[in-house]
């Protein structure tokens, strides 16, 4: 007798129940009352099931009724009413002979020529391997800037004793010319021993530029003008952070510019104020330092000097 060819409606619903069967990532294709209808081989054997077993049960009732939890009611019940407001949770469940697994699932009701019949697919993705890797990277992370915290704290603690003693051997030095270059030695060290300083109470490696520069222009002042009160130097400018490298760089172009207007702005102690200003354009910004005296310099040197003082450098 020849084999009755079968009905379009049956070669669908066979089509579909092997698409799920054989899907690589856990699936489960329910009815509108939530019963399974079938399940994927991969969701069997992450559950240490059989797709027989499985067909006709309710999907509150699998495992017994580790799967009936608000979360997924909460998503099952969206999800019937042709809502998109829920596209997944995440739920956690305990196979057997096996640790606790974090899934995450999501529901989707398809759409289809039978309009009288509700389908529901439910895909599952375990994330527990993800999730642990996460924690253990975010936690090294944590450690790791913990420690290099540390290591800036302990290098800028290291910077100030051989900065204090190049002071002390500027001070002890009886040539105007060592002890000048000591000096010199001095604030650029102090420079990166501020950065380092900064840096070690810094979550991200940002610099708060402002802050940075008001400790430079601090320790110059402290050691270069002292209690002589006819020269001031200020910063002015609005805020912003730059990466650390940039900021190596910035503090020893304000610490030679700073170094050299009090060399040669200000002679024979004449009063006056050195300003440390900058202002961010985008990923640009323009450090300048400027000042004024009661010296009057030639236009040209004048101009020149505000050539080399002010330029433009990039934020990044």
């Amino acid at each position: 007798m020849p084999v009755p060819k079968p009905s379009p409606e049956d070669v669908a619903l066979s089509l579909t129940l092997a698409v799920v069967a054989s899907s690589p990532a856990p699936l489960l294709l329910l009815d509108d009352q939530l019963t399974i209808i079938t399940a994927s081989t991969s969701f069997c054997d992450l559950f240490d099931a059989r797709p027989g077993e499985l067909a006709g049960q309710p999907l509150y009732a699998l495992d017994a009724g580790d799967w009936d939890s608000p979360a997924l009611r909460s998503l099952m019940t969206a999800t019937i009413a042709g809502e998109g407001s829920l596209d997944a949770c995440d739920i956690y469940l305990k196979p057997s002979r096996r640790p606790v697994r974090h899934l995450v699932v999501q529901a989707r009701r398809l759409d289809y020529l039978d309009l009288e019949q509700t389908r529901l697919l439910l895909a599952m993705s375990d994330v527990t391997d993800a999730r642990a890797d996460a924690a253990l990277q975010e936690n090294a992370l944590r450690e790791s800037g913990v420690l290099l915290r540390e290591v800036r704290h302990r290098v800028a603690n290291s910077l100030q004793i051989i900065a204090s003693v190049l002071l002390q051997n500027a001070r002890t030095t009886e040539s105007d010319e060592t002890r000048g270059h000591l000096r010199d030695a001095h604030h650029r060290v102090m420079s990166v021993a501020a950065l380092e300083r900064l840096l070690s109470s810094s979550q991200d490696g940002a610099i708060d530029i402002h802050a940075y520069f008001a400790k430079l222009c601090e320790i110059i002042r402290a050691s270069m003008i002292g209690d002589q009160a006819h020269v001031s130097l200020t910063v002015e400018g609005g805020q912003g952070v730059v990466e650390a490298r940039v900021a190596v760089s910035l503090g020893l172009i304000v610490t030679e510019l700073v170094i050299n207007a009090l060399k040669h702005a200000f002679p024979d102690g004449r009063p006056g104020k050195i300003t440390i200003d900058y202002n961010f354009h985008g990923p640009n910004w323009i450090l300048c330092a400027t000042t004024a005296s009661a010296c009057r310099w030639p236009r040209r040197r004048e101009q020149a000097w505000a050539r080399a003082s002010s330029r433009p450098w990039p934020g990044s």
